[in-house]
């Protein structure tokens, strides 16, 4: 083999072996990173990990919000028309969050099956529903045209 040709040849075969390494290194950085989305049914038939940082959402059930007169903790329950789920926050909650409402929280599910959440994310006007929430509920069989949403979810929390 003529030496340039073997020279470059030891080139072409380190930039691949470098970039292999370098994309295997970034794909395992970002997969402890990923937050995929689970509605309650999905989570109430166990599809859901436990505890690995996911994503939920529902409609926060009316009548299911307590909270601590002692502290910021609040627990209620959500809701995709097929399932529950009860969660556990501890902070101050979005001036959005309200019962009948869509929600998307971020956190872990315990062993248990309640869903401790460190992030609450509520809805930012009354006819906008996450699309992960609207998918779930449409998926459920729960939900109407994109403008009904929030009808169906409080809908969904009074027949539930």
């Amino acid at each position: 083999m003529h030496p340039v040709r073997k020279q470059r040849l030891i080139f072409v075969v380190f930039v691949v072996v470098f970039a292999t390494v370098a994309i295997g290194l970034m794909v395992f950085a970002l997969r402890e990173n990923m937050n995929l989305f689970y509605p309650p049914s999905k989570i109430a038939a166990g599809e859901a990990p436990v505890d690995k940082s996911i994503r939920a959402g529902g409609c926060v059930m009316p009548g299911t919000v307590k909270r601590s007169g002692e502290n910021l903790d609040v627990n209620f329950l959500i809701t995709d028309g097929s399932a529950d789920v009860k969660v556990f926050y501890s902070g101050i909650l979005p001036d959005l969050f309200a019962e009948g409402e869509a929600v998307v929280v971020n956190g872990k599910l315990s062993e248990s099956g309640d869903f401790n959440a460190t992030e609450v994310l509520a809805k930012h006007d009354e006819n906008y529903m996450p699309p992960e929430v609207a998918d779930a509920m449409a998926a459920a069989g729960n939900a109407g045209d994109g403008a009904q949403h929030q009808k169906t979810c409080e809908v969904i929390s009074y027949d539930s």
